[in-house]
């Protein structure tokens, strides 16, 4: 669309404004791409992982704020070589049209939202706050494309509006059914409600619900749902766990750690409330599995997952390893399940504690080659914290474990 309508010329402000349109349209595209990843489309979610969407989304998410600020830039020092002027009156003139205004202020928006996302701000504000301005991105988004529309790359051809404009609804339309009708048609369609909270361990708890028709689901071991209680404090947000066991009888159960605002209300949950779910999602299911032997290898709550998968993976005694990492017996979450599974199944379970700082490492390449024989002809499924996630996965591969026989995903990403 760029190259088609470029006019060369070697004028400053021409070499400005050429650069502001290619910056445009591709921060413009970008963002589509951006709200694509996170639209939950399942076939989408289900082949790449939901983990590795949100790292996708982060990292193009930082190369559009560069581009946004890119047009921005150039299109000033354009504007200002053109008409002769300073930047500082530049700017001022150009914020006198309402269609620059707002695109300014949806570029605002975006800064916004990439400023509260970075790793290091993130850390400090609340799960509950940053999903409420991320928010924001959408109308950003709406801002730029009414700016889009207008400018003269998209609206100097009415194949290239028409084309514009179709990519944009066929995304908005994704979005707002994914996010949106599914969430509502799923919950009158199965009336998911609470069973019972249980209490498995320090600051973890376990939520059973009940519904109808949950088969229809397919929901498979190893993967997660994103969860909204429809009780007060809670209903604003959902959130993504894992399902702790297979679903069976019409009974759904998750495993959660109470350690933000959200999760600590969890606790409260009283029997009868209401639950909507959107999902599954997730890729880190049987169906990755290329080995007969498989190593379970978790960390913290990451067993919720695993535990499910540990019960339901094909295989005969002997042939299903299961590692459990955690700072001392008390973390230990769901052991009794884990070790009855283990017992029927015939399958090793070794319970691996100690702090993380101890001289002697369990997840060491030499202390996993000798607590499971034959590692590097194993599938290995992890699920753990960050930090235990990224150690594991070095010393599984320094162990000779091939990289694409080691299977996980982060859904604090998600």
């Amino acid at each position: 669309m760029w190259a088609v309508q470029v006019e060369p010329s070697a004028r400053l402000d021409a070499v400005f404004a050429t650069g502001a349109h290619l910056s445009g349209l591709l921060a413009g595209y970008g963002i589509l791409v951006m709200l694509l990843l996170m639209a939950r489309i399942p076939a989408i979610e289900h082949g790449v992982g939901a983990d590795r969407l949100a790292r996708w989304h982060a990292l193009g998410g930082r190369h559009v704020l560069g581009l946004c600020l890119g047009h921005a830039l150039l299109a000033l020092c354009g504007y200002a070589a053109h008409t002769g002027t300073d930047l500082f009156a530049a700017t001022e003139e150009l914020l006198g049209y309402d269609g620059i205004a707002a695109v300014a202020a949806g570029t605002v928006l975006l800064i916004t939202v990439g400023a509260v996302s970075a790793r290091a701000v993130r850390r400090r504000v609340r799960h509950e706050t940053w999903r409420a301005v991320h928010l924001l991105t959408y109308l950003g988004a709406a801002l730029a494309f009414a700016h889009q529309l207008a400018g003269p790359d998209v609206a100097g051809t009415v194949v290239a509006g028409w084309l514009w404009a179709m990519m944009h609804t066929t995304v908005a339309v994704l979005l707002l059914w994914y996010r949106a009708v599914v969430p509502v048609r799923q919950a009158l369609r199965h009336g998911l409600r609470v069973v019972a909270v249980h209490r498995e361990g320090p600051d973890v708890i376990s939520v059973v619900m009940r519904g109808t028709g949950l088969d229809e689901l397919h929901a498979e071991a190893g993967q997660f749902l994103r969860w909204r209680f429809l009780q007060r404090r809670l209903w604003h947000t959902a959130l993504p766990f894992s399902l702790s066991a297979p679903v069976r009888d019409d009974t759904l159960r998750v495993t959660v750690k109470t350690i933000g605002d959200h999760t600590r209300r969890m606790r409260r949950l009283r029997p009868g409330t209401r639950v909507w779910s959107t999902g599954p999602f997730g890729a880190m299911t049987a169906h990755r599995r290329t080995r007969r032997k498989v190593l379970l290898l978790a960390g913290g709550v990451g067993i919720t997952p695993m535990r499910a998968l540990f019960e339901v993976l094909p295989g005969d005694p002997g042939d299903l390893t299961f590692l459990y990492r955690a700072a001392d017996a008390t973390q230990l979450v769901l052991r009794s399940e884990l070790d009855e599974i283990a017992r029927e199944r015939g399958a090793a379970l070794h319970y691996l504690l100690g702090p993380s700082d101890a001289a002697f490492d369990p997840l060491a390449p030499q202390a996993l080659r000798q607590l499971v024989p034959g590692l590097t002809e194993h599938d290995v499924y992890l699920c753990g914290p960050p930090g235990m996630t990224e150690a594991a996965t070095a010393a599984l591969l320094r162990a000779g474990v091939p990289e694409n026989r080691i299977h996980s995903e982060c859904f604090a990403l998600a």
